[in-house]
C-alpha cells in the first residue's frame, strides 16, 4: 500500500474466534464443531411418556457440565435408537451465553399392554409366555409379534402338535395395546412304528439306532419318547443318506412316508432307501502343493486307489494332510477334498485341492493378561507352551497348547465374563502397530 493517512487501522493480533462463529446451520441442524469449545449447560428429554427419564439418561454421554461435542450428540442419538423404544430420535441445539443446551426429542413406539393366549389347553400360559418372549411394556412391533408366533409354532411342533395353527392380532375392545394369540393346538401326534425298507448291506435295527426318531419303547410303552416331530423325521432322512454316502454308496437316496390312523394321533413312519452301487476309489490326485512333495503327502493317506470309498477315512486323510503341512509351519494350510464320479462304472476319483498359505516361524512369545503384564502368571503361561522362539510353528502343537491353557484353570474361561485364554499368531508388523 502507498503512504497516506486515511487508510484503515492495522488488524489486531490473531484471536480465537467467538463460539458463535463456529456455528453454521443447514435446515436448522448445526454442523460439526471443534470439541471443547463450550460447556453443556443443560440436557433435556422431550416426548417420552412411558419410558422413564432415568432410563434414557443412562444411555447418554452428553451430560451437564461436560464439554460439548457434536459427535458425542450424534452417538447419543444412535444409542437411543438402539434401545428399541423409539420410532425416531432427533435433537435440538440452543446456544446460550457460556455454553450449549441440548434437547433430545424422542417419539415413543406404542408398547404392549398385555399378552393374551386363547385356546391353549396342552401348554399353559407361563410356558407360552417364555417361548414367545413378549412382555408387558415391550415395544409394540409387528416383527416381534410374528417372531413370537413362529417360535410358539416351532415349540408346539417339537412337542408333536404338527397340526397347530396360531393367529396373532393387535388390540381388543378398550385396549389397543393388547397382543392376542389365538391357538388351535390340534392333536398331539405320536409314532406308532418305524419301518426302513430297501436296506441290504446294513440291518434295519442298526439304522434305527442312528436316527433320532423313536417308536414306542420296547414296542409296548406307547407314550414314552415317541413324539412325532416332523422336523426331526426330515433330519433323519438326511442322516440316513449321509450314512450311506460315507459307506461308499455315493448315489444313495432316502425318502420317507407317513401314514396316519383314523384318529389322526398315531402315525407309521417308513424310510425308503435306494442304495445304488457302492463306489471304489479309482485315482487320487493332489494339486496345489508347491513346497511339500506329493510323495510325502501320499504316504499319509489311508484311502488308496482300489479301496471301497469311505467317508470316515476321507475326513481322516484330510486332517492328516492339514497336520502334515502344520508340522512345517504352514499352520493355515487348507485341504478341500472333491469326489469326481466317472462315467465308466461305479468308480470315483478323489482330488485333494491344497492351499498352502504362508509358512510361520515363532518370532517372539508375549503374554497379555487383562492388558497388563503379571510376572508370575506370565511365567506360568510360558511354561505351558511348547513353542520356542525361532522354531517353525507346528499346528498340532499349537492346538494342543491352546487346549492345555484352557484346562489349566489359571485363567477365566467363562466367555460371559472374559475372553477365554487363547494363543494368537500375529504378524510382527501388525503386533508392533498395536503397541
Amino acid at each position: 500500500m502507498g503512504p497516506g493517512g486515511g487508510g484503515a487501522a492495522a488488524p489486531p493480533p490473531d484471536a480465537k474466534p467467538k463460539f458463535r462463529d463456529h456455528i453454521h446451520s443447514t435446515d436448522g441442524i448445526a454442523l460439526r464443531r471443534e470439541k471443547g469449545d463450550a460447556i453443556v449447560l443443560d440436557v433435556r428429554i422431550v416426548g417420552n411418556q412411558k419410558v422413564g427419564i432415568h432410563r434414557i439418561l443412562q444411555q447418554l454421554q452428553t451430560r451437564k457440565d461436560r464439554f460439548y461435542d457434536y459427535e458425542t450428540v450424534l452417538g447419543d442419538v444412535r444409542r437411543l435408537n438402539d434401545m428399541g423404544s423409539f420410532d425416531h430420535v432427533t435433537f435440538r441445539l440452543d446456544e446460550q451465553p457460556g455454553g450449549m443446551a441440548v434437547t433430545f426429542i424422542v417419539h415413543e413406539r406404542p408398547v404392549i399392554s398385555r399378552v393374551v393366549f386363547h385356546g391353549n389347553r396342552a401348554v399353559n400360559d407361563r410356558e407360552l409366555s417364555g417361548r414367545a418372549g413378549l412382555d408387558k411394556q415391550d415395544p409394540l412391533s409387528e416383527f416381534a409379534i410374528e417372531s413370537a408366533r413362529r417360535r410358539m409354532i416351532d415349540y408346539y411342533q417339537e412337542e408333536g402338535f404338527n397340526q397347530v395353527s396360531i393367529l396373532s392380532s393387535i388390540g381388543i375392545r378398550d385396549d389397543a395395546g393388547a397382543v392376542v394369540f389365538r391357538i388351535n393346538e390340534g392333536p398331539k401326534e405320536r409314532i406308532s412304528d418305524i419301518h426302513i425298507l430297501g436296506a441290504t448291506i446294513v440291518s434295519e435295527a442298526r439304522l434305527k439306532k442312528i436316527i433320532q426318531s423313536r417308536g414306542p419303547m420296547a414296542g409296548v410303552i406307547g407314550y414314552v419318547g415317541n413324539i412325532a416331530d416332523l422336523n426331526k423325521i426330515d433330519q433323519d432322512v438326511d442322516v440316513l443318506a449321509t450314512y450311506y454316502h460315507n459307506l461308499g454308496f455315493l448315489t444313495a437316496t432316502v425318502g420317507r412316508q407317513l401314514k396316519y390312523d383314523d384318529s389322526g394321533k398315531w402315525l407309521d413312519v417308513t424310510f425308503v432307501i435306494d442304495e445304488g452301487p457302492r463306489f471304489t476309489v479309482n485315482d487320487i490326485q493332489i494339486i496345489g502343493n508347491q513346497y511339500v512333495t506329493e510323495e510325502s503327502l501320499r504316504n499319509r493317506l489311508k484311502l488308496k486307489p482300489g479301496d471301497m470309498f469311505d467317508g470316515t477315512l476321507l475326513r481322516r486323510d484330510v486332517g492328516e494332510l492339514v497336520y502334515g503341512y502344520g508340522e512345517f509351519g504352514y499352520i493355515y494350510a487348507e485341504v478341500e477334498p472333491k469326489t469326481v464320479m466317472r462315467d465308466d462304472g461305479s468308480v470315483v476319483d478323489l482330488v485333494y485341492q491344497i492351499t498352502e498359505g504362508d509358512r510361520w516361524k515363532v518370532g517372539e512369545i508375549r503374554v497379555n493378561i487383562d492388558g497388563e503384564p503379571h510376572l508370575m502368571r506370565e511365567t506360568t503361561m510360558l511354561n505351558l507352551v511348547d513353542l520356542r522362539e525361532g522354531d517353525w510353528i507346528d499346528r498340532r502343537t499349537l492346538e494342543l497348547n491352546r487346549r492345555r491353557l484352557e484346562r489349566s484353570q489359571l485363567l477365566e474361561t467363562n466367555p460371559s465374563i472374559a475372553d477365554p485364554p487363547d494363543i494368537k499368531v500375529v504378524p510382527q508388523d501388525e503386533f508392533e502397530d498395536s503397541l
